[in-house]
């Protein structure tokens, strides 16, 4: 702690020291993005925050102070009973609010004043925040990164599991952005988080690699559906050394049906998504597609969009994103089944251990 810290305020350099981390913001902002691992406990909802805020400015501050209070107050003392009555004396929790004031502040003084050594966050989740984009540029440069290529349906999302299970660094983009990367690729039943949550999962995973290994990714555009990927990130996966996957087509096709399982289970929802690729391939081919959606020809289906589609916009534009594609090792299977992709990844972590 530096030596003109407040006495009951900590850096974020000092996160893992805690027993606790406190989000006192309103449930909007902490689900914007928050401390990995933080708990909210909100002193204001969203709804009592705006109140304060327009008494603030439209009547005077004093009047907002006393609100303010009286709701924060009550607040403090619901999650006391909620939360925090199970805790024993040695408990040490962090507490942040926006930028380290008054509604951290008020939380850290009432769980003090109980005995538990409650610290505030200096500069609250602002500072964190700077943080985190100040080490998603100094992380990645630090890092070898090694990168699967190859066209939609080679598995690379599959090989990287297979990787993770042996024991490799793995840095799955589309994990963390929740998205498949492909105009077919949202995850079923759910969404994606917003651009600062990736960025902090990001930066949440960069922090635990070890420079010494390498850290495998697949090839991606900078977009992962409404997410991107920092810039100095990007550069530095696109500067990674190269595998290039090659599997025959029947293998892919298995491997694309198995994986879209979900949007073969919901022909309306495959077919609104086949509709935005209509500017690229016309209303007629589109709608030809989605005929055999309803026909339920799914590996006719599977074939046509990877040749007629995948493939082609891989050649434009996929190939040309990473700089040492043409050098890359060549991994060529003949299968894309579970035991397959296991045997290719002991042979890629043997290689890159030697």
């Amino acid at each position: 702690m530096s030596s003109h810290s407040a006495p009951f305020s900590a850096r974020f350099e000092q996160l893992d020291e805690f027993d606790a981390i406190i989000d006192v913001r309103s449930p909007s902002e902490f689900a914007e993005d928050h401390i990995p691992g933080a708990i909210n406990c909100p002193v204001l909802d969203d709804e009592e925050r705006i109140r304060v805020g327009t008494l603030y400015k439209q009547v005077s501050p004093f009047e907002a102070r006393k609100v303010g209070a009286a709701l924060v107050s009550r607040n403090i003392a619901n999650h006391i009973k909620a939360h925090f009555l199970s805790k024993p004396k040695g408990w040490k929790p962090l507490i942040y609010c926006w930028r380290g004031g008054q509604r951290s502040g008020s939380m850290t003084v009432v769980l003090g004043q109980i005995g538990w050594a409650a610290r505030r966050l200096e500069g609250g989740y602002k500072s964190f925040r700077n943080h985190v984009l100040a080490e998603l540029d100094a992380l990645p440069p630090a890092l070898t990164f090694k990168i699967l290529c190859g066209p939609t349906g080679s598995a690379k999302t599959a090989l990287l599991d297979a990787l993770a299970a042996a024991g490799e660094q793995v840095l799955d983009l589309e994990g963390l952005a929740n998205h498949r990367g492909s105009v077919l690729g949202g995850e079923p039943n759910s969404s994606q988080p917003g651009q600062k949550a990736f960025e902090t999962q990001l930066w949440s995973v960069l922090r635990g690699f070890d420079p010494a290994r390498p850290v495998w990714a697949e090839s991606e555009s900078r977009r992962v559906g409404r997410l991107h990927s920092p810039g100095v990130l990007f550069e530095c996966l696109r500067s990674g050394e190269c595998v290039r996957i090659q599997a025959p087509l029947v293998a892919r096709i298995d491997h694309l049906l198995e994986r879209y399982s979900d949007l073969i289970a919901d022909p309306a929802a495959f077919n609104a998504k086949l509709e935005r690729l209509a500017p690229q391939h016309g209303h007629k081919r589109v709608a030809g597609w989605q005929a055999m959606v309803e026909a339920g020809t799914w590996r006719q289906l599977a074939e046509e969009l990877v040749t007629a589609h995948y493939d082609p916009a891989y050649l434009r534009g996929g190939e040309g994103l990473y700089r040492r594609l043409a050098e890359g090792q060549e991994l060529v299977l003949s299968g894309l089944d579970p035991a397959s992709l296991a045997a290719a990844a002991q042979e890629l972590a043997s290689s890159s251990a030697g």
